[in-house]
């Protein structure tokens, strides 16, 4: 639905490209948005209150899971409705899953587009349980001359001047694939309401607007899905008439544990002399593994160890022993994936700030303390 001029109140405001200061939108977003603490990147699993959260719209409100259902409609065999205890007689599965959001580093992309200002800390990683998506869309039948399988949520607001529900679209060969799941689980608990209760899809190595929240309907279609959280946004553009390009899968990156003490205010660091052991997480899209992190100690590179863990779909850990000496130094960290791509050192532009995968710069100060 398109917003008329009855509602001059809610049409776009024309929002351009701007640097500098946030705005008082953009402080606003952020305040119902949070991202993970750096400092529990120690941990394989991000505790659940600390995994970072973006809602488009309001959190939808389910007062009793037993009087909800997932719908499937349009062009399947057996159209069907599935309770939540439906889809929980099904085989359970447990995955550990890493999910970005595509407009992690947007704060860092100048002139940036007003919208969550993100730093580093939109990334997160948990273990979701549920059932792998192809065995409800198997049990219902899709038919041959389904195109895309449209994933609803309950969840509805205005976004780009158009009243919508977040929806978003994968090709039935993207849905089938055996590693996308249905999640009523986060970490061992029902889903909180924050993400998705009480379920929401899961969709691997994506960034994490294909992981629809609050998961009500599954719709056949016979065309390319032209909803606006689809085509209208997330999509890489190089200029406002740029077709563009389609946001999937998470680009190589990597972050690191802010060493030392922080400053209040500035979140710089402070850390003594001697030697310590600088560490983090790196991961890429599509299940492709790490295979080499770099640290830049004032320019100047070094191999960390990688610790790999055992999910495809999971960050892992690296390690590098630093001699810290007195005085400012420039920390970074570089990840390269087995497809042999690397963090750029600058941030990649694209109009939306979307995939800036440059690499993690921390500024640290060295002193007796």
């Amino acid at each position: 639905m398109l917003l008329t001029e009855l509602n001059p109140i809610l049409q776009p405001a024309g929002k351009q490209h701007t640097s500098g200061d946030f705005s008082a939108d953009e402080l606003a977003l952020a305040n119902r948005n949070s991202g993970t603490l750096l400092e529990t990147l120690q941990n394989d699993i991000t505790p659940t209150g600390a995994h970072y959260l973006l809602n488009h719209f309001d959190i939808p409100y389910v007062a009793d899971s037993t009087d909800w259902t997932l719908s499937l409609q349009g062009l399947f065999d057996n159209p069907v409705s599935l309770s939540l205890t439906d889809l929980q007689a099904l085989p359970v599965i447990s995955r550990t899953v890493t999910l970005e959001c595509a407009g992690n580093g947007r704060r860092h992309v100048t002139p940036r587009w007003p919208s969550q200002p993100w730093s580093v800390e939109a990334v997160g990683t948990a273990q979701w349980t549920g059932t792998s998506l192809r065995n409800v869309l198997q049990c219902a039948g899709i038919k041959s001359t389904c195109k895309e399988l449209i994933f609803h949520g309950t969840d509805r607001g205005v976004d780009g001047g158009e009243v919508h529900n977040f929806a978003r679209s994968l090709t039935p060969d993207n849905a089938l694939h055996d590693h996308v799941m249905l999640a009523w689980q986060m970490n061992g608990i029902d889903l909180p309401p924050q993400h998705g209760y009480p379920l929401r899809l899961i969709v691997p190595g994506w960034y994490g607007m294909a992981s629809v929240k609050w998961l009500s309907q599954i719709e056949a279609i016979d065309h390319h899905f032209n909803g606006y959280q689809q085509v209208k946004t997330y999509v890489y553009r190089e200029s406002e008439s740029d077709i563009g390009t389609p946001v999937t899968h998470m680009r190589v990156k990597s972050l690191m544990v802010p060493p030392g003490i922080p400053d209040w205010s500035s979140r710089k660091r402070l850390v003594g002399p001697g030697t310590m052991t600088l560490q983090g997480r790196a991961w890429s899209g599509a299940g492709v593994p790490i295979q080499r992190v770099e640290v830049g100690i004032d320019d100047v590179w070094h191999d960390a160890t990688l610790q790999q863990g055992d999910s495809a779909y999971g960050w892992c850990g690296w390690q590098f022993d630093w001699l810290a000496t007195r005085g400012k130094h420039t920390v970074c960290c570089r990840a390269t994936d087995a497809n042999h791509q690397t963090q750029p050192l600058a941030p990649p532009w694209d109009t939306a700030g979307f995939g800036n995968n440059a690499i993690h710069r921390v500024e640290v100060w060295c002193d007796d303390f």
